[in-house]
């Protein structure tokens, strides 16, 4: 399994992930133009799609998932929630849900985030290998962590750096929605919550959703650095661009061979 990012931060966030026959794409936060060429330039052939996944309803992760789940003819997955805001069809996606998407097994979790009924996703490839992707929540609860367990990637957003918020341009009202329970993750809070998931077979780490204006890539890798290095984490650290493509990045279990 293999996954490659489409761009991520707050004008757009899609993630795909790919075997040899099938795309499943994570939020489909650009105009379905952008995602196709984006797409073809990293070698993602979206007439493979299987399914179209939504984390929550806002513009920056749903912009063209209905229109591109249509002109596929591939369902499009979301909590009842996420459906109900966007007033579109699909696949309602329960609170610790497990279900098939082609070789894909999907799992999700409700988290808090400013939106109707936000999830926190795993996707499992078909050799056991495991991905999670966390972003766009507050706070991180027990049921969160338990979805996320033993994953072998793991995209977490690590949006703001404490002071860069509190120096930058944003009203206090804006300030305290990003750093409340519904807003976003600090690289600090990112940091720990990696840190809690940390374990031998973690190969590779993304940060996503970068923010703009309150954090930098450099920063937020060096917190993330100082939390998991100590722990003996020697895979890859990455930051996902929001304008351009990240990967393909390849997902299997430790110890298991590479892909080709």
């Amino acid at each position: 399994m293999n996954l490659v990012l489409l761009g991520s931060g707050s004008r757009g966030n899609a993630v795909a992930v790919t075997t040899d026959a099938a795309v499943l794409l994570i939020d489909a936060g650009f105009a379905v133009r952008t995602l196709r060429r984006r797409a073809a330039g990293a070698g993602v052939d979206l007439s493979q799609l299987v399914g179209v996944v939504l984390t929550h309803e806002h513009g920056d992760h749903s912009r063209g998932a209905a229109a591109l789940a249509h002109a596929a003819g591939c369902p499009l997955y979301a909590s009842a929630g996420t459906l109900g805001r966007l007033g579109r069809g699909g696949r309602p996606v329960g609170q610790l849900e497990t279900l098939d998407v082609g070789p894909f097994v999907l799992s999700a979790c409700r988290t808090r985030h400013d939106a109707a009924e936000p999830l926190v996703l795993s996707v499992t490839g078909p050799d056991g290998e495991k991905l999670g992707v966390a972003y766009d929540l507050g706070e991180a609860g027990v049921a969160i962590r338990y979805v996320l367990r033993a994953a072998d990637c793991l995209i977490v957003e690590a949006n703001y750096d404490d002071v860069m918020l509190r120096r930058g341009p944003y009203p206090a009202s804006v300030r305290h929605r990003i750093a409340g329970p519904g807003g976003h993750l600090s690289n600090r809070a990112a940091a720990e919550l990696l840190g809690e998931l940390w374990h031998p077979g973690l190969r590779t780490v993304v940060l996503a959703h970068v923010s703009e204006r309150c954090n930098a890539p450099g920063l937020a890798r060096a917190q993330v650095r100082d939390r998991l290095d100590p722990l003996g984490f020697d895979g890859e650290l990455l930051v996902a661009p929001q304008d351009g493509v990240l990967g393909p990045i390849a997902v299997s279990r430790a110890g298991a061979a590479e892909p080709v």
